[in-house]
């Protein structure tokens, strides 16, 4: 596990896939209990959050669905503030269990956003997932259900989570470097 570097950011190694999954196997153990005799639907934001709710959903000891919506609202290593939905989600939430599965909540606004859109479809439940929480940056009073990480406002890649598209395929999580 030694650094990486792209668009010329050097990143150093920050959470290992062993830690990552030991709380993912955490996280799907708690899901199923607290859904037992249910069939949640999770929601996957994509892209950042699919690596995290695959294994999540694979982990699941209970009956569930799992289903995706494409929002977007970074450019390079930036929240540009705006929240644009890609790809909405088809599916008829009314009366369902919903668990949002999110790769890092930052400063809350995509949460919030989605949380409030689908409060207007009328599940029964809506809960949230994250792999990654920066409670320090979060300005929108948004505090996941089942938290992987909670980490300082870093920039980080891997696991899922890019710098304009790339990083997303390592294993470990990796912060860039001027993030000391």
């Amino acid at each position: 596990m030694g650094n990486v570097i792209f668009n010329g950011i050097s990143f150093k190694p920050f959470i290992p896939a062993e830690a990552i999954g030991t709380r993912i196997s955490q996280i799907a153990a708690a899901i199923s209990e607290d859904y037992e005799g249910k069939c949640p639907l999770l929601v996957c934001v994509l892209n950042g959050a699919f690596a995290f709710a695959s294994e999540v959903f694979m982990n699941l000891s209970i009956d569930a669905e799992i289903t995706f919506v494409r929002l977007k609202s970074y450019s390079g290593t930036e929240s540009s503030g705006d929240v644009k939905e890609l790809l909405g989600i088809e599916e008829d939430i009314r009366g369902r269990d919903i668990i949002i599965m999110e790769d890092v909540i930052d400063t809350g606004r995509t949460i919030k956003e989605l949380l409030d859109n689908l409060k207007l479809r009328q599940p029964t439940s809506i809960r949230t997932a994250a792999l990654l929480y920066k409670p320090d940056v979060c300005s929108h009073q948004v505090t996941p259900d089942y938290i992987g990480f909670t980490i300082p406002p870093k920039f980080i890649i891997g696991y899922g989570l890019d710098i304009d598209g790339l990083g997303r395929n390592l294993r470990d999580i990796y912060v860039a470097e001027e993030d000391n």
